[in-house]
């Protein structure tokens, strides 16, 4: 989701979007990069539109991110900022000040992160031993099922070069479906295609017509079984019941009723369906997607050898197990507090963590994310970057958080276009 009309250049601070009261946290290292042992400094200040305020208090928080902090307090900034030695760290990790401040009976926050030799970050997830052996049996039971195809034309969202349906096809077994949006060009030929897979939620799609309008099938799908052009409202009413606040942890003891298995699998039959429309060159296909996005996107990519170029920005469902180990786990963060039946969803987690889907890659991927994500933290990130063996690009923006900016979307498009067009 991109909060900013405009890039501006990167800063070593972070800060809340279009605000009156801004608290700008800075480190004391340009790049926020440190070596294990050495200590981080951070700078705070509180501005009111733009100008320095005097003479306020601060409380903040220091430590490692969705841990807990370690060193907590509070600070009256008497000349315009006040300085924090936040210590250091001793193993590969990040470090994370988090500053608040009330002003007229509203609190505001603003955060850093420190990271500490993130290219070093191993992953606590392991890969169970009949990992590719669960999943190919998986896929071999899913392609078992007839497709059973739906396409209706959408002539209110087509263009003149475009056309738009809300399509569906039947999932890894009977009765279960996956729903979305696909974007054909109108002029004869064959065209390179584009699978987004979506982040978390329930919500209605729009399909991705602009890459269509550049010479690409694109096809935006839903994961939960439901038409995806419904009204709003009907979405914001399901999204409060207890199905889908749920979705992600639902069945998790179970290997194979997890929630994420006809997920996982839906997205594979959705390089299924690309395959069967006339108008794809049958070659050239990437998968692209954000946070729950860009977790289906690596698990997509890893699955299935048709794809052959991936974007995953700021991927979820990254080192699940990080909990267990006085560390950041990755989105939904299943394992940050305990719960019934810990040891057998430990289990599953295995098979569905994104690090050992990432350890699969054969292909390139672009991804991007920042330091300051508090939804995907960029622990659980690298684990699952630093174990890709395949050929990579990595695009930081280090005060970026569980969102992007514009520039990091330019630089997908721009990557998506040099691939597919080889």
């Amino acid at each position: 989701m991109v909060l900013c009309g405009t890039m501006t250049p990167v800063k070593t601070i972070a800060q809340a979007a279009q605000e009156d009261i801004t608290v700008q946290v800075t480190a004391d290292h340009p790049d926020w990069l440190y070596k294990t042992g050495e200590n981080a400094v951070f700078t705070i200040s509180v501005l009111q539109s733009g100008v320095p305020l005097e003479n306020v208090k601060i409380g903040y928080k220091i430590g490692k991110e969705k841990v807990g902090p370690f060193k907590t307090g509070s600070l009256i900034l008497k000349k315009k900022e006040g300085t924090l030695d936040a210590g250091t760290l001793k193993m590969p990790g990040f470090l994370r000040c988090i500053a608040t401040v009330e002003v007229d009976g509203k609190q505001y926050r603003g955060l850093a992160t420190a990271a500490y030799e993130p290219e070093n970050i191993k992953p606590t997830a392991s890969m169970p031993d009949d990992f590719e052996k669960f999943w190919k049996e998986a896929r071999e039971e899913a392609i078992k099922i007839p497709m059973d195809i739906t396409s209706t034309l959408l002539p209110e969202r087509c263009t003149e070069t475009i056309d738009v349906y809300h399509i569906s096809f039947q999932n890894y077994e009977y009765g279960s479906r996956i729903y979305g949006i696909v974007c054909i060009p109108k002029k004869d030929g064959k065209y390179p295609a584009i699978l987004n897979v979506p982040g978390a939620g329930v919500r209605a799609y729009r399909g991705d017509v602009t890459m269509a309008e550049e010479g690409f099938i694109t096809l935006q799908i839903g994961i939960h079984g439901i038409p995806v052009t419904m009204e709003d409202s009907i979405y914001k009413q399901l999204a409060k019941t207890e199905k889908y606040q749920q979705y992600r942890v639902a069945n998790l003891e179970d290997r194979d009723q997890y929630y994420f298995k006809r997920v996982y699998l839906g997205c594979v039959r959705a390089i299924d369906y690309l395959f069967s429309l006339p108008k794809f060159d049958g070659k050239r296909l990437a998968v692209a997607g954000g946070s729950q996005g860009g977790a289906l996107s690596i698990v997509t990519a890893a699955l299935d050898n048709r794809v052959k170029y991936l974007v995953p920005y700021c991927p979820a469902l990254c080192d699940l197990t990080g909990y267990l180990h006085d560390r950041a786990g990755g989105w939904p963060h299943m394992f940050s507090k305990k719960s019934e039946h810990m040891a057998a969803k430990i289990k599953t987690s295995g098979y569905y963590d994104v690090v050992n889907f990432a350890r699969l890659l054969k292909v390139p991927g672009f991804y991007s994310w920042g330091f300051n994500d508090e939804t995907c933290p960029p622990t659980s990130m690298y684990s699952a970057y630093n174990v890709i063996s395949a050929p990579k690009e990595l695009f930081i923006v280090k005060d970026v958080g569980h969102w992007y900016y514009p520039i990091q979307h330019q630089k997908k498009k721009e990557w998506l276009k040099k691939m597919l067009s080889q």
